[in-house]
């Protein structure tokens, strides 16, 4: 788990907060131990939760229309909002963010996507899962520099697999990024390690 810190040092009522990362990489879960921490989540429920997320997917539908609309980034000032893939390099400059960057085995990762993949009917064949390892490993390495390159951003890199062995420490480091304003308690309480379905070795 690393801190950037940039120019970006102390977390304000206009700082938005963004969670990131590749997909399947515990980015949910960090948005709801955010809300249970007192970040609000800007959020619209339109993705429902679903087996795979039974706890919901936490995301902003207009973060996909980035960067033709940027109108919602007012709304989101003391918020948290889940900034994905694509969408992180048209996040526009002008305002402060606090970024939680999820990481997660890439194994495990690409084993919870492709079992995702199969229960609505898709074919995660296409690609074999050493190419799909690479293309993971290359593109998270370009998210991360056009973080590092956002003269805005203050950026956290959290473990999903270190958030699930030891989530005391690693509450304790989120809590410190954001000034120790957040309840920590509260936080604790998100840590589901039944939902841990596909650490390496599992059956499901």
């Amino acid at each position: 788990m690393r801190h950037l810190k940039k120019t970006v040092s102390t977390m304000s009522q206009d700082t938005i907060t963004i969670v990131s990362g590749l997909p399947r990489s515990g980015t949910s879960m960090m948005m709801e131990m955010l809300e249970k921490g007192g970040i609000t989540p800007l959020t619209d429920k339109v993705r429902r939760p679903d087996e795979d997320n039974p706890k919901g997917y936490y995301e902003y539908e207009r973060v996909k229309a980035l960067p033709e609309d940027t109108g919602w980034l007012e709304e989101a000032k003391g918020r948290s909002v889940k900034v994905l893939g694509e969408q992180i390099k048209h996040v526009p400059e002008g305002y402060d963010y606090k970024v939680v960057f999820m990481e997660r085995d890439l194994d495990e990762m690409i084993e919870s996507q492709t079992k995702m993949l199969k229960r609505k009917g898709k074919d995660p064949d296409d690609i074999s899962k050493e190419e799909l390892k690479k293309t993971f490993k290359d593109y998270r390495k370009i998210l991360k520099q056009q973080i590092a390159s956002h003269p805005g951003m203050d950026v956290i890199y959290v473990s999903y697999n270190d958030m699930i062995s030891n989530p005391e420490l690693v509450i304790e480091s989120v809590s410190a990024f954001f000034d120790r304003k957040l309840n920590t308690t509260e936080m604790l309480s998100v840590v589901d390690e039944d939902l841990y379905r596909n650490r390496l070795g599992s059956e499901d």
